[in-house]
C-alpha cells in the first residue's frame, strides 16, 4: 500500500498516511482540524530512451546481438546475406 504526504494549510503540520487505492484521501488536519493538501514528490523512477530492451545493463551479449540480427533479417531478405557476409 502507499504512503502518502499531507500537509494542513491552516497550521503547516506535515504528516505521512498508509493508504490503499481505493481509500478517500484524508480532508481534516488531526491536529488543528484545518483543511488538508496531499504533497507530491519527485518520482522514483526514470525512463529514457526507446526502450528498455535497447539500454539494459547487458550490453554486448549474445542474446542482444542474436536478436538485433533475427529481427533485421524479418525485416528484409535482401539484407541477411549481406549481413551474414560481413
Amino acid at each position: 500500500m502507499p504512503t502518502y504526504q499531507y500537509a494542513c494549510t491552516a497550521c503547516e503540520h506535515r504528516f505521512e498516511a498508509v493508504q490503499s487505492f481505493s481509500d478517500s484521501s484524508l480532508s481534516e488536519c488531526p491536529e488543528c482540524s484545518g483543511k488538508l493538501r496531499k504533497l507530491f514528490g519527485a518520482v522514483g523512477v526514470v525512463f529514457k530512451g526507446s526502450g528498455f530492451y535497447r539500454t539494459d545493463s547487458r550490453s554486448g551479449s549474445s542474446t542482444s546481438a542474436a536478436a538485433t540480427t533475427s529481427s533485421s533479417d524479418s525485416k528484409s531478405s535482401t539484407s541477411a546475406p549481406a549481413a551474414a557476409a560481413s
